[in-house]
């Protein structure tokens, strides 16, 4: 199944990517937010946790490239996106933490209009369960017409 219920265990998930990534940062400015639909209590989703690294000016986002570098990340560009910057793990990585717990990993400075999406659409949905519900359907619908394969969805 593409789509799994909504799942407690992804907030704790990200908590758990969420200390090992401020451990590789400190020193950096930065706060990291939990978006996307894990992140909304209730709603169903893929079983990925998206995290977003928030910078405050050009000159963090280089230190904290090569701080996740460091821990395995490769970046990847904006696949596209602009104001979103994608970041992967190496194959040959075996963090405890990092590689065992499904997650997309973005880079956005404050000013980004993507960041403002996700954060906005994520509180909207929160605050809003009739809306929540709404969008639970479509995407259950959508999964349904993509086979539940997900590079159709």
């Amino acid at each position: 199944m593409l789509l799994d219920p909504y799942n407690p265990k992804w907030e704790e998930d990200f908590k758990l990517i969420k200390v090992t990534l401020n451990e590789a940062l400190l020193g950096c400015s930065f706060t990291i937010e939990h978006v996307g639909s894990t992140a909304v209590p209730e709603l169903v989703a893929k079983p990925i946790i998206d995290v977003d690294v928030v910078y405050y000016s050009p000159t963090n986002f280089n230190e904290i490239r090569s701080r996740l570098e460091q821990i395995g990340y490769y970046h990847n560009g904006n696949q596209g996106i602009v104001g979103r910057e994608v970041f992967k793990r190496k194959e040959l990585s075996k963090h405890k933490v990092l590689d065992h717990i499904s997650h997309h990993l973005y880079v956005c400075s404050e000013n980004s209009e993507e960041l403002q999406k996700h954060i906005l659409f994520r509180d909207y949905l929160r605050k809003n369960p009739r809306s929540r519900e709404q969008y639970a359907k479509m995407k259950l619908k959508i999964a349904t017409e993509a086979n539940q394969q997900k590079k159709r969805y």
